[in-house]
């Protein structure tokens, strides 16, 4: 009896969350676009290489332009699609940004180049991907939307298949399970992409990190349940808390229904390329051998290891370290409290920091953040369960919750954003930079032109250039 090929495809991570799992996003697009032709011919579904926190990290560290990165790499890779990791109504920021800067900045991301937009909402909530679903779909771009993957007691293959379904009718051109903690383990992903597989008609692709270290075993069944697309990073920027590896995955479906028919000497030859980054990152430092290792506690506590580290980092500067284990056990209290957040940016700072201020005043929200009040007054949007009356008048009184989308209260920004930072606008997409990190721009920006000034000393008196005083 024949076999029904169904090749798995691979995206490849190495571009982007790879490098920013593992060197805190520091890889140069010098250390990139000299293998990218050789990346074009792999044959991947795509590559990632945008977007989370790479525009940031551009800007503040590394002084280079995103977008002129985007632009260079869309100009290399020829045959593959280029994708990104958007944060919903949040874009690449730390906040909800009005709807005409979501739709501006969706409207450039695919001019130079983007072909594919991963958009997630930490709190799984529908209404906070709407705008960019839509401004993705306008712009002729693919929308992949993702369901961050989460364990809880309301978090039921039920849950996921609803929500699964709503982002399907909402547009949703393929939908992702983001398992950024590394908590899918493999028999529950058999159950969950069985599920998903059988509730819509999109594609499904699964992203896991290789935190817990089950990653690996959880695509091999996810593929053959029928998922159809995985995430992985080529060996040296892969496993720990980063993906599993390229290599590894395409050899272990070779022969088989799922084979990609990857060539494994090219894999290996740009494995070369990057084995030299990957020693110079350990050698400086960059890298942490302890993000390289297997972190079983992010499956006991269902806590993230970067989570993990945070707590240690806040308990030593308090002198109680003492208290490490009080706080992991409050933690799902606290997420209990809140709604059974899934625990990703910013929720699961969020939650953490509250269960360490429970544990060491002695008393639960004796001390309540900033943060756990904008979380518990609606300003994330809909947490996945109401939260408890009890709880809300604690955390906020007599406060009203807000029940809208939470951008429906903000008012059109992009006119004023633009007039605060014309002086420095060179590109219309300068505008973005701004509106997204106002301070780490402007740095930028300056820079930018100090740079501009020594290439051609005459330019700070052209008279189309207005320069800030």
């Amino acid at each position: 009896m024949a076999v029904t090929k169904k090749p798995v495809k691979i995206t490849d991570t190495i571009l982007r969350d790879a490098h920013q799992s593992l060197i805190a996003t520091r890889m140069k697009i010098e250390d990139m676009l000299p293998i990218v032709d050789k990346l074009d011919k792999v044959g991947y579904h795509s590559v990632e290489c945008w977007g989370g926190a790479t525009f940031d990290a551009c800007l503040r560290f590394l002084k280079e332009d995103p977008w002129e990165r985007l632009r260079q790499l869309r100009a290399g890779f020829k045959n593959t699609k280029l994708q990104m990791l958007l944060r919903g109504q949040n874009i690449l920021g730390y906040r909800h940004y009005a709807d005409d800067v979501v739709e501006y900045f969706v409207q450039k991301t695919i001019a130079n180049g983007i072909d594919i937009l991963r958009i997630f909402d930490a709190l799984n909530d529908p209404r906070n991907l709407r705008t960019a679903i839509n401004a993705t779909k306008k712009e002729g771009g693919h929308a992949q939307v993702a369901i961050s993957y989460t364990l809880s007691e309301v978090h039921t293959l039920e849950y996921y298949a609803n929500l699964a379904k709503e982002l399907e009718s909402m547009g949703a051109d393929s939908i992702c399970i983001k398992d950024m903690a590394g908590l899918l383990v493999p028999y529950s992903a058999t159950e969950l992409v069985t599920t998903l597989k059988e509730t819509v008609e999109v594609p499904i692709q699964l992203h896991a990190h290789y935190t817990s270290g089950v990653a690996a075993m959880t695509y091999l069944k996810a593929v053959e349940a029928g998922v159809d697309i995985i995430d992985t990073a080529m060996s040296p920027f892969s496993m720990g808390t980063a993906q599993p590896a390229t290599e590894v995955m395409v050899e272990t479906f070779k022969g088989t229904a799922y084979d990609t028919g990857f060539d494994q000497d090219l894999l290996s030859e740009i494995a070369d390329y990057f084995r030299p980054q990957r020693e110079a990152a350990l050698e400086s430092g960059l890298m942490n051998p302890k993000v390289l290792g297997v972190n079983i506690k992010t499956l006991l506590y269902q806590v993230p290891g970067g989570m993990l580290s945070n707590l240690v980092s806040q308990l030593q500067k308090q002198n109680a370290e003492e208290k490490f284990y009080d706080v992991l056990e409050e933690i799902p209290r606290v997420r209990a409290d809140y709604g059974y957040p899934p625990l990703v940016t910013p929720s699961s700072q969020i939650v953490g920091t509250q269960a360490v201020l429970n544990v060491l005043s002695g008393e639960r929200y004796k001390m309540v953040t900033k943060e756990s009040k904008a979380l518990v007054r609606g300003e994330y949007g809909r947490t996945p369960v109401p939260i408890p009356d009890d709880i809300k008048k604690i955390i906020i009184g007599d406060e009203e919750q807000i029940t809208c989308r939470p951008a429906d209260l903000i008012k059109p920004e992009l006119k004023k954003i633009e007039a605060e930072m014309k002086h420095y606008k060179q590109q219309e997409e300068d505008v973005l930079s701004y509106a997204l990190f106002p301070q780490v721009a402007e740095d930028f920006f300056k820079y930018r032109e100090a740079q501009q000034t020594k290439i051609d000393p005459n330019m700070a008196d052209n008279d189309h250039k207005v320069y800030p005083v």
